[in-house]
């Protein structure tokens, strides 16, 4: 296939390149910040066994992410024309606020202790603690729909005829899930002692009421016309 010297960047999109790279990483650290089944399953093992093995689940739970992300990127890419118009984004911004306003109601009311085990015994490798963690994210689809309203809220429309821009958003939301993932193993491991169901409700509460009281900001900063995210 020859060479196409038009999709290499030039320093004109420098800025376009650090508002992916930026919206990429907000995009991955929002959809892993929730604590469903893998946030608590990665909470037991850095609790039960050491944060390598937290955070090695976490690493499994990205590389499903990235599929999800990947599908949902590459199927918006198809109509990113219709998402660059303003009236058209205007639209998605909004209906992507009071999605994941709905998404935030919904984790701060989820109880994610349900099917916490109380075992003082992990078993499994760190292969076996990634593959699980994989598996275990990937029998979530529904995760596509989130990826769906952050990529409308954030205006995240990635072409598929610009490479380099599309390997950046897609490295740039793994990069974000890889980073929730070490910040919270590395605060579990330091309070380790501290640490109980009640603190996994603590944080779960807490990001839904971030996630709400974000949704709620760029609603109405978009209703008015005074955009956060371009």
């Amino acid at each position: 296939m020859p060479f196409d010297v038009n999709t290499i960047p030039n320093i004109s999109d420098i800025p376009n390149l650090l508002d992916i790279v930026f919206k990429g990483l907000l995009i991955g650290i929002i959809a892993s910040a929730p604590m469903g089944p893998v946030g608590v399953l990665c909470v037991q093992r850095t609790l039960n066994k050491g944060r390598w093995y937290g955070f090695v689940t976490g690493c499994g739970a990205a590389l499903s992410d990235m599929i999800y992300a990947g599908i949902t990127g590459l199927g918006m890419g198809l109509v990113v024309d219709f998402v660059s118009n303003d009236t058209n984004r205007f639209y998605l911004q909004i209906i992507g606020s009071l999605l994941l306003m709905c998404f935030g109601f919904f984790t701060y009311r989820t109880d994610p202790t349900r099917n916490v085990r109380h075992s003082g015994k992990a078993k499994g490798t760190l292969t076996h603690n990634g593959i699980t963690a994989f598996f275990v994210t990937l029998s979530n689809p529904l995760i596509i729909f989130l990826f769906m309203a952050l990529y409308a809220q954030f205006a995240f429309g990635l072409q598929p005829d610009k490479p380099v821009e599309l390997v950046m958003g897609f490295a740039s939301i793994v990069g974000g899930a890889l980073l929730w993932w070490w910040g919270l193993t590395w605060l579990i491991d330091q309070i380790r002692t501290k640490f109980d169901t009640n603190g996994i409700k603590l944080i779960n509460k807490i990001i839904g009421m971030l996630v709400i009281l974000g949704s709620v900001i760029i609603l109405l900063t978009t209703l008015t016309n005074l955009q956060l995210v371009k």
